[in-house]
């Protein structure tokens, strides 16, 4: 690749600002990069450094309240910044594609997969409807997505979010533009998911000269497959360069902080084990569950599935989305009913619990979601949030429920006087504490974590897991993990059980499992995991 070159794209002093009622606030401060064909620059940086409202802008989809204050983008020398959007239509998807953040609120609920996809083919192209179809199933199945016939004529609330997220892969894919802006597009899949994404962006960079912004938290992902970095914060680049000079010599202070955060590092500290010999808090045997996939099509989502959990340990769930790991979950918290097989909590069947029963059992095992920015309600104070399972389980007076809920807000390291905010006011790390003080409120026996650190950056991540570790250590609290991240697995988990299509693959120790797998897919995840060593000599 010709430094001297023509870029693709040159970003020249771009400047960004948001409206809150009457007053406009700059978010993005004369920001200037280029982009060659066949290169991938990484934009890495925090939630809120200004990262994805400046992939927004480069393909003219700012938000309402957004607007640009000043300089330039410019697309082979053309400034587009001031095109109408019907001229920027005509770019989207055949000269420049976006990989959205959020595959929930980025495709259409009432039409199908297949339809979404065979849009941007039906746009640019003169195929009939059924090539396009045949294209959109060949499309599916390139980004890793199951069952890729079947999934055409369903609808996204039929799909989970990793699922989705593949959805949106292929149709920025479908037409090999010259730019694709990967706006965090691995974020929610697991590592071999994700891997092949990323082996298929370096395909299509490779033979098709297409070039790559990618916009991501992960600097382990960055560093393993950009060309350039560039690091945001703020709303301002801190530092820029090639990747082996801003991973190797980082100039910045924040920069180095991302690399520590992101680096691996053992488990921290010893869980309490006094409960290693007792019997399992928690026993799975042998649990079957299948669905409905269209009108007569049965999917085996569970098949004879065992694991114990022992107490004041972490047990990690890992496998690809559509494992089973989510659905094992709601199973164990009697959100789903299994077709087969029997859980037990303190020697007691809990499978068939019904009214009272199930509902007493949901306050020793309290299940914290995947996405802090969806599992709280807007229109509550925090205070509310976090109060609503005392006023749902124990009669106590008003004062009695401050106390304990100042009480788990202080252990979750949130200051006080954020309990009169909304969710809305408040990052995706301050969120996740929320949410985790709402389930300790009921001092729990378990915590079920369904992806509790994927939807945040790897400073808040490196922070919520620290917590946790805490947590566990003061109170003997259980963990079930739940996760598509090895490299998380390796820091907070005791013991793993390894998920495939419904079936336990491998599980023991995760000290032994990491050292010495024994099958070739748990081999496979691991060898995926995005990883570099953390180049900077600590200083006392």
């Amino acid at each position: 690749m010709s430094e001297s070159a023509e870029p693709l794209l040159a970003v020249k002093n771009l400047s960004l600002s948001y409206r809150s009622g009457q007053a406009w606030r700059q978010v993005v401060h004369n920001v200037s990069f280029t982009l060659r064909a066949g290169e991938m620059v990484a934009l890495v940086g925090e939630s809120g450094s200004g990262k994805t409202t400046v992939a927004q802008a480069i393909i003219g989809l700012l938000a309402e309240n957004g607007r640009r204050d000043g300089g330039s983008i410019l697309l082979n020398g053309s400034d587009i910044a001031d095109w109408s959007q019907k001229r920027l239509d005509a770019l989207r998807g055949a000269r420049i594609s976006l990989v959205p953040q959020d595959p929930g609120n980025s495709l259409n609920p009432v039409k199908t997969i297949g339809a979404q996809v065979g849009e941007v083919l039906r746009l640019h192209t003169r195929l009939n409807s059924q090539t396009r179809r045949e294209r959109v199933v060949v499309l599916l199945t390139r980004v890793g997505l199951s069952h890729p016939e079947q999934r055409v004529d369903q609808y996204p609330h039929q799909l989970s979010g990793g699922m989705k997220q593949r959805v949106l892969i292929a149709i920025a894919l479908a037409l090999q533009p010259d730019i694709i802006i990967a706006d965090e597009p691995t974020s929610a899949l697991d590592v071999t998911v994700q891997k092949r994404i990323l082996d298929q962006l370096d395909t299509l960079r490779r033979e098709s000269g297409t070039a790559v912004l990618f916009v991501t938290h992960d600097l382990a992902l960055a560093a393993g497959r950009a060309d350039r970095i560039i690091v945001f914060r703020h709303g301002e680049i801190q530092e820029a360069g090639a990747t082996a000079q801003v991973i190797g010599v980082p100039q910045h202070a924040y920069t180095r902080q991302l690399l520590q955060d992101a680096a691996p590092r053992p488990r921290r500290g010893e869980a309490l084990r006094s409960g290693r010999d007792d019997p399992p808090i928690i026993q799975v045997r042998d649990i079957s569950k299948q669905f409905t996939l269209g009108k007569r099509a049965r999917f085996q989502a569970l098949n004879g599935v065992s694991f114990d959990l022992r107490r004041a340990t972490t047990h990690a769930l890992v496998g690809e989305s559509g494992s089973g790991k989510t659905t094992l979950a709601r199973i164990l918290v009697g959100f789903e009913q299994a077709d087969s097989g029997s859980v037990t909590f303190n020697g007691q069947h809990i499978s068939g619990l019904r009214g009272e029963a199930q509902r007493q059992l949901r306050r020793r095992i309290q299940f914290v979601y995947q996405n802090p920015f969806a599992s709280l309600d807007p229109r509550q104070t925090l205070y509310e949030i976090i109060e609503e399972p005392l006023r749902n389980f124990e009669r106590i007076n008003a004062a009695e429920r401050r106390s304990r809920v100042e009480a788990v807000t202080r252990r979750v390291a949130l200051p006080l006087d954020i309990l009169a905010r909304s969710a809305r006011e408040l990052s995706g790390g301050q969120r996740q504490r929320v949410a985790l003080a709402r389930a300790l409120i009921l001092a729990p026996s378990v915590l079920v974590l369904d992806e509790a650190t994927s939807a945040l950056d790897v400073t808040v991540q490196a922070q919520i897991l620290s917590l946790l570790q805490q947590l566990q250590q003061e109170l003997g609290l259980t963990y079930l993990f739940i996760t598509h991240d090895l490299a998380t697995v390796r820091q907070i988990a005791d013991s793993v059980t390894v998920l495939r299509a419904g079936e336990v693959v491998e599980q023991g120790d995760v000290a032994t499992l990491f050292a010495a797998p024994q099958q070739p897919y748990t081999r496979e995840l691991i060898a995926a995991i995005p990883e570099f060593s953390l180049p900077i000599q600590e200083t006392a």
